[in-house]
């Protein structure tokens, strides 16, 4: 690739709280000339946020992905420097991208990471769980049986491992109860910890047994993002 090629910029943005984006962040954000956004109308409100002067803001989602690189890389090579942010937190992370950047590697494109706020490592930290290793299991695929088959598979390789490990994955309001019958169905009784709506206005971290992480969230309706951890000892 040639030396006026523009960069990639993957731009971590706030998961709740606006105020803890990077000034790396807000500056790469102001001299970027296009943005790849999972969500335009919500980038958009964010740039307004930060007074960043208006800008092309182009849908790069799951559903589109592959048949934008075409689109994106013509716009690299012509020297423009395009930034890529989800619509919440870190890029790639249970999101769409690790293709276009895999695809945007071999184009010979520079790369380059603005690492900020992540939902995942924010409940670790404030879990009180084991934080040395752990394992991050995304969001679980929808049909019960598929999910089942991860979390056994995930004991079994827990199983084999000589120290404490955490487990982390992503969750919606309405699959939270199932998700967590199918862990005590797994697990049995353990402690999991329930982060919802980090650095938030609502934000709350419950650590109790999964039984009554069930009672509740069957008779309290969940609402918000959820991140779901647990940990078992050898």
């Amino acid at each position: 690739m040639n030396n006026t090629s523009g960069k990639l910029f993957i731009v971590s943005t706030p998961i709740g709280n606006l105020e803890d984006i990077t000034l790396r962040a807000l500056s790469t954000l102001r001299e970027a000339d296009v943005v790849l956004a999972e969500d335009t109308r919500t980038t958009a409100n964010l740039l307004r946020h930060y007074n960043i002067p208006r800008k092309e803001i182009i849908s790069f989602f799951e559903g589109n992905e592959e048949k934008r690189h075409p689109e994106i890389l013509n716009l690299l090579v012509s020297g423009k420097n395009v930034a890529l942010v989800s619509e919440s937190g870190t890029p790639l992370v249970s999101d769409p991208g690790y293709k276009l950047i895999r695809e945007l590697v071999s184009d010979g494109i520079k790369i380059e990471t603005i690492p900020g706020p992540t939902a995942l490592v924010a409940a670790l930290v404030v879990s009180g769980l084991p934080t040395n290793s752990f394992l991050f299991l995304g969001f679980l695929p929808k049909k019960s049986g598929k999910a089942k088959t991860i979390l056994v598979n995930t004991k079994s390789a827990l199983s084999a491992l000589s120290q404490c490990k955490s487990v982390i994955l992503y969750e919606s309001p309405h699959r939270i109860v199932k998700t967590l019958q199918l862990i005590e169905d797994v697990y049995g009784e353990i402690d999991v910890v329930i982060a919802r709506e980090l650095t938030k206005i609502h934000e709350e971290v419950r650590r109790e047994k999964v039984s009554q992480a069930i009672e509740y969230f069957t008779t309290t309706k969940p609402r918000g993002e959820f991140v779901l951890l647990f940990s078992i000892e050898n």
